[in-house]
C-alpha cells in the first residue's frame, strides 16, 4: 500500500444507504477543497443523479447507478473529466466517515482489524455503518493500493472518563456487550475546539470549551484541555437534547410503559423514539425554522417545542460548566441551527450573565449564513463563538495525519 507524496489529493467520502457524498482536497500548500458533490438514489437507475460544485461552477448529471461501486466509478469518471485525466494516480488517500467506531480513539488505517470493529459496531449504527462499509469496498476497488482511512464520529469522545461513559447497569453488560456511552458528532466537535482555540489565541491543549453542534441532530460536548470529557449523546444518537425527530433524554420506563400498554414491538418503539418524537412529536414540525415561524403565528405547541429545545440546551451548558469546574474559555455554536439561528442563540444565552455568558445583540444578528465570529458582549467572561463546522475538512485533516504517520513509520523502518 502506497504512502503519501508531497503533491496530490485526498478524497473524502461519506456513504449513505442510497447516497455517496464526496469532496476532493488538494494537498499543497494546504488542504483546500476543489470540488465536491454527491450521487443520490443509488439503486434507482431511472432517477439516480450526480450533483457537484466547485470553482464557481455547478453540475447536475442524470446517471444510472446500480450500487456503491458504480457510484464510485461514476465519481472517478467525473473527476477525470473535470479535474485531471490522471486523478486516479493523484489521489494519495481516501478518508471515510463512519458514525460508530466502538472504542477506536482516533482515525485509523482501515485494515482487517479496523474493518472487523466497524462490522461489530453495525449493530449499534445499522443505518450508517453498513453503507460506510459499502463505500469502503467501492473505493478499494476503484483506487487500488491507495490508503483507506476511517474517521469515526465516536473517536473524539473516547477520552471521556469511565464516570462519564458508564451507565448504571449491571457491569457485565459493559464487558460482554459494550453497553456504554460513546457520543457522536465527534468529527465536528473536534473541528470546533481546534477552530475556537485559534480564535482565542490559545493552544488546543490549553482550551476548555462547551461545543454545541445544533442541527436536526444535536449534541453538546464538554472539552477540557482540548479533549472531550463528556457529551450529550450516548450508546446511540438518541440520548441527550430534544432533536428534530429524536426524543432525547427521558425516563427509560416511558418506552417500557408504552410498549406494555399499547402492545408496541421493540421495532415500533424504536421508530417512535427516533423518527416520530422530538420537535416533530411535540408540534408536528421537525425543522426548527418551521417551529419558530409557527410560534410567531401563535401556535402554542410550537412555542412549547421551542422552549423545550432551548431549555435542554441551557441545562446541558450548566451541567458541562460544572463538569469543567467552572473554567470555561468559550461557548461555541455550530451546525444548521447553531450557525444560522441568531434567535435561538439569543434564547440560549438569555439571562446567563451570572454564569459569565453574555452576547452582543448586533454581533449575534450579523453572524449568520456561514459567517464565523465572536458574538460576546464586552462584559462576557466566557467568549461566545459561532463556528461553521466543516466535517469534510476535519476528515481530510485526520486522514492526512494517518498517512503522514505511515510515511514516517516507513522512513524509520
Amino acid at each position: 500500500m502506497g504512502v503519501l507524496q508531497e503533491a496530490g489529493n485526498i478524497l473524502v467520502l461519506n456513504a449513505g444507504s442510497s447516497s455517496l457524498k464526496f469532496k476532493l482536497f488538494s494537498l499543497a500548500p494546504n488542504l483546500v477543497a476543489s470540488v465536491g458533490g454527491m450521487i443520490d438514489r443509488i439503486g434507482d437507475t431511472h432517477n439516480s443523479n450526480l450533483v457537484a460544485k466547485g470553482d464557481g461552477q455547478k453540475w447536475t448529471e442524470k446517471v444510472p447507478i446500480n450500487d456503491h461501486v458504480s457510484a464510485m466509478e461514476c465519481i472517478l469518471s467525473f473527476l477525470r473529466d473535470k479535474e485531471s485525466s490522471s486523478i486516479h494516480k493523484e489521489v494519495q488517500a481516501v478518508g471515510h466517515r463512519f458514525v460508530h467506531g466502538l472504542d477506536m480513539h482516533q482515525a485509523a488505517l482501515l485494515d482487517d482489524a479496523a474493518v472487523s470493529k466497524l462490522q461489530q459496531a453495525a449493530t449499534l449504527a445499522p443505518l450508517h455503518n453498513p453503507p460506510g462499509l459499502q463505500g469502503l469496498t467501492a473505493a478499494t476497488k476503484v483506487f487500488k493500493d491507495v490508503p483507506q482511512v476511517g474517521v469515526f464520529d465516536t473517536a473524539f469522545h473516547q477520552t471521556m472518563p469511565a464516570k462519564a461513559y458508564m451507565y448504571g447497569l449491571p457491569y457485565d453488560y459493559y464487558t460482554q456487550h459494550q453497553i456504554r456511552r460513546y457520543g457522536f458528532h465527534g468529527t465536528s466537535h473536534k473541528y470546533l475546539v481546534q477552530t475556537a482555540a485559534g480564535m482565542l489565541g490559545k493552544s488546543v491543549q490549553q482550551t476548555n470549551a462547551i461545543t454545541c453542534h445544533l442541527g436536526n441532530g444535536s449534541s453538546i460536548a464538554a472539552v477540557q484541555n482540548g479533549v472531550s470529557v463528556d457529551t450529550s449523546m450516548g450508546l446511540t444518537p438518541l440520548e441527550g437534547l430534544v432533536m428534530g425527530t429524536r426524543s432525547g433524554d427521558m425516563d427509560p420506563a416511558v418506552p417500557l410503559h408504552l410498549m406494555s400498554s399499547l402492545g408496541l414491538s421493540a421495532k415500533e418503539m424504536d421508530a417512535i423514539l427516533n423518527k416520530k418524537s422530538g420537535l416533530l412529536g411535540v408540534c408536528g414540525h421537525s425543522d426548527l425554522r418551521a417551529v419558530v415561524e409557527h410560534k410567531a403565528a401563535g401556535d402554542e405547541r410550537a412555542a412549547l417545542a421551542l422552549d423545550m429545545f432551548v431549555y435542554r440546551v441551557r441545562k446541558y451548558i450548566g451541567a458541562y460548566s460544572a463538569a469543567l469546574s467552572g473554567r470555561v474559555d468559550a461557548l461555541v455554536f455550530s451546525a444548521g441551527i447553531g450557525e444560522n439561528s441568531s434567535a435561538v442563540r439569543a434564547l440560549v444565552c438569555e439571562d446567563m450573565q451570572a454564569m459569565g455568558i453574555a452576547i452582543d445583540d448586533g454581533k449575534n444578528k450579523a453572524t449568520v449564513g456561514g459567517v464565523q465570529g465572536d458574538i460576546s458582549a464586552p462584559d462576557s467572561h466566557i467568549r461566545v463563538l459561532v463556528v461553521p463546522t466543516d466535517e469534510e475538512l476535519s476528515i481530510a485533516q485526520q486522514t492526512l495525519d494517518v498517512v503522514s504517520r505511515m510515511k514516517e513509520a516507513a522512513g524509520a523502518a
